[in-house]
């Protein structure tokens, strides 16, 4: 049986078994680590299906994407949206007004445009880049406690830890652990920031090991995206 003829709630009840024995397996509770779905190409039903099964944190990467899902699910009481995608200045704040976390800070200059006066604070995590590629997404960590301390001057931030997508050539538990390396710099600006966004589909196990709070999974739960045209 292929992985699109498996029922949504079997995919969702399949990788919350695989996340509770990973926990157990790092000493570690399960309810301390929260699901994201992400939903990237895939219609805004979906949200609503996944909602039906008690998703209650789902996650998108594409700007207008997330921007027309949330318009067209609504007001589902306690969903929470995540931004996971690479963030342009100039779609900022629209992205801010939509979304609980963005996953995504990675410059000075994006956490000036994401700090709005007068708005409530908004939870952000500090994307590292664990390549050698400056092409990639995130900070170089030589550059990460400086970002830090500037965000700590942006009242309308909450930052929350840190954020990493795994290299592809390097052993995915090798980088987790850097990860958490790098969380502890951001620990030293700010205290309480102890998230630590990392893991998906193909590596979320290694990433519980390594100590991930949230963990991004598509298309084991979502099944295959959509073909785009």
């Amino acid at each position: 049986m292929s992985a699109s003829e498996v029922p949504l709630a079997d995919r969702l009840a399949s990788i919350d078994d695989r996340i509770a024995t990973a926990a157990r397996q790092a000493g570690r509770p399960a309810e301390d680590i929260t699901r994201i779905a992400v939903t990237k190409f895939h219609p805004a039903a979906l949200v609503d299906d996944l909602y039906g099964l008690g998703v209650r944190d789902v996650g998108e990467n594409r700007v207008q994407e997330v921007l027309e899902k949330v318009a067209e699910v609504g007001d589902l009481q306690d969903l929470r949206w995540h931004f996971v995608g690479q963030l342009q200045t100039n779609k900022a704040r629209a992205v801010r007004r939509v979304v609980s976390v963005i996953h995504s800070l990675d410059r000075a200059k994006l956490a000036d445009a994401l700090d709005v006066e007068g708005e409530a604070p908004l939870d952000v995590l500090i994307q590292v880049n664990l390549t050698d590629d400056p092409g990639r997404g995130g900070v170089a960590p030589e550059n990460l406690s400086a970002l830090a301390e500037h965000a700590a001057g942006c009242a309308g931030l909450r930052v929350r830890g840190v954020m990493a997508v795994a290299p592809l050539d390097e052993e995915p538990a090798a980088a987790f652990e850097r990860l958490a390396g790098h969380a502890q710099t951001v620990r030293r600006v700010f205290p309480d920031a102890t998230w630590i966004s990392a893991g998906m589909t193909g590596d979320f196990e290694a990433a519980v090991h390594a100590g991930a709070t949230h963990l991004r999974i598509g298309t084991a739960i979502t099944g295959p995206r959509p073909v785009r045209g």
